[in-house]
């Protein structure tokens, strides 16, 4: 069993494999695509970091290859369609670098409570400034935590032990989980509100780009500070430097840049900002045990025979299931995601419920499917939602999950319906036309038919005129084309939904403009 190790990965690592039984040829010298491909197909596994790419041709060659391992979170460096329709497990380490950002948004908040990094360049210098940095003490303040995912919450447990207040909001996890770990859920609105730190810990998505702007700095506290060691980007650098400069904000610490590297921002010149490039994950031990959880997958996939945790694409389903569910996986996977952009609140329960053929075969893999594509964009860290742990990320967050079946599926072979209850319930179901091709064919109970893929626009309205030609004629205005509209509707003059499949996501002053037609109730940008 011969396992190539890539990028400067941990030795530790590769003791693991060896004393595991596993042969580990270490290669360090940068390859091109034809180098690995010609040596590839020798090994059974192969571990890398960042630097060499994991691509389609690679996998082609790969004859003897059966699990491809990232030391790290981040997954863009290795091609999973080509590696799933190969058989391959791909796997991550999505946990390894969990304290380093953690400490990181610890040690940040500090410098930026007692201004250590201006006095400590100042002292250097020769200048004796005590008067100027008076600080403040975290104790009794209050630590607004938006996103309660692994490093969010760990940042709020540590924040207790400074005797500071800690509330959070997140979508994906309910206020008993939050009260678990004495975090005090609120809204997104009131987290801002209330906070005098607040430190970010989500994705960098289509709905939290810029979340932190002119409007919601606006609703600070006065003399508020912010943290970010998340992703450059959900916080507005503009709006912040504005708010920092006319004294709104009283400072801020960035570990994350909306483009990186970076080294030039108008947030250098200001003293009571606190900088550093991309540090989160950078400590040894960080590096050191994303390696090493990786090997540990290797040695019980290819040594033990077991699953594996961290497997960022299909995990191991035995053949007769597999045929029987494989065309209903990415239907399950989109219907998550869209559920995931049509709510509003934080999510208490889900029921996903089976019809027709489908209440004959195991489909256990379809609700991890679910979860899968729900999940993906609520979490802190990209990559880290997959087939085997999104159960266990949904029961952590307080999330129920009931899967039922029904024999009668009316006029399809089957059916998905999933209907997931957060500040109102959204029901979305769906279904095959022919073998393999996915359709949305009910949104809330009205009917409609809907390939899942692209930018789709959702407007639940009222059924009347005059409602149409103004949202399209909005779009038309933004130079965005319509590649298809349906209405569906229960009585006349009732309530009605609108769904309009566009060549290109709407920006959000778009979607407000529509959201302001009268007799439109709500307005949904999804993206699939």
């Amino acid at each position: 069993m011969k396992v190539l190790v890539l990028d400067n990965v941990s030795e530790k690592a590769v003791k693991i494999l060896s004393d595991g039984g596993i042969e580990a040829i270490v290669n360090n010298n940068k390859m091109t695509e034809e180098e690995l491909c010609a040596i590839i197909g020798e090994y059974e596994g192969v571990i890398v970091r960042s630097a060499t790419k994991i691509t389609a041709p690679v996998v082609a060659a790969a004859k003897n290859l059966k699990i491809i391992g990232r030391a790290g979170v981040g997954v863009d460096n290795i091609d999973i369609p080509a590696a799933t329709n190969a058989g391959l497990i791909v796997v991550n380490a999505p946990d390894g670098n969990t304290i380093a950002a953690t400490e990181q948004t610890l040690a940040l908040m500090l410098g930026l409570a007692r201004n250590l990094p201006q006095a400590h360049k100042d002292l250097k210098e020769g200048k004796w400034m005590r008067k100027e940095y008076l600080g403040v003490e975290l104790r009794n303040k209050v630590l607004g935590v938006i996103g309660l995912g692994r490093i969010g919450t760990a940042v709020a447990k540590r924040a207790q032990a400074f005797e500071m207040k800690t509330v959070g909001y997140d979508p994906m996890v309910s206020a008993e989980a939050a009260a678990a770990n004495g975090i005090t859920f609120k809204s997104l609105e009131e987290v801002i509100k209330e906070s005098d730190f607040l430190t970010l810990h989500i994705p960098k998505t289509k709905e939290s780009l810029n979340l932190i702007n002119k409007a919601a700095i606006a609703m600070m506290k006065d003399g508020a500070r912010i943290i970010n060691v998340a992703r450059g980007g959900v916080v507005n650098e503009e709006d912040l430097y504005e708010a920092v400069k006319s004294g709104k904000l009283a400072g801020a610490a960035l570990d994350v840049w909306a483009a990186e590297p970076t080294t030039e921002s108008p947030l250098f010149e200001l003293n009571n900002v606190i900088v550093a490039p991309h540090l989160g994950a950078s400590t040894k031990e960080a590096q050191v045990n994303v390696a090493l959880d990786v090997a540990e997958e290797f040695v019980n996939v290819l040594v033990k025979g077991e699953m594996a945790k961290n497997a960022v694409n299909l995990a191991p389903i035995k053949p007769d299931v597999l045929a029987a569910i494989k065309p209903y996986l990415t239907l399950a996977e989109k219907i998550g995601k869209m559920q995931a952009q049509l709510i509003n609140g934080s999510v208490k329960s889900i029921k996903i419920t089976y019809s027709g053929e489908l209440t004959q075969v195991e489909v256990s893999p379809l609700t991890t499917s679910f979860l899968k594509g729900f999940l993906e964009p609520m979490v802190e860290e990209a990559g880290s939602v997959n087939f085997v742990n999104a159960p266990i990320l949904a029961k952590e967050r307080g999330i129920a999950v009931e899967e039922a079946k029904i024999a009668e599926a009316g006029d399809y072979k089957a059916y998905i319906s999933v209907k997931v209850e957060a500040d109102c319930v959204k029901e979305v179901s769906g279904t095959l036309f022919g073998d393999d091709d996915p359709r949305i064919v009910m949104i809330d109970g009205y009917r409609i038919n809907v390939v899942p893929a692209g930018n789709i626009l959702v407007v639940p309205h009222q059924d009347k005129p005059k409602i149409i030609g103004p949202v399209a004629n909005l779009i038309g205005e933004h130079d965005i084309n319509i590649a298809g509209m349906q209405v569906g509707r229960k009585v006349v003059g009732g309530r009605a939904i609108m769904i309009l499949e566009v060549d290109a996501a709407l920006p959000d002053a778009t979607v407000a403009e529509i959201a302001k037609v009268n007799g439109v109730y709500d307005v949904k940008m999804v993206t699939l």
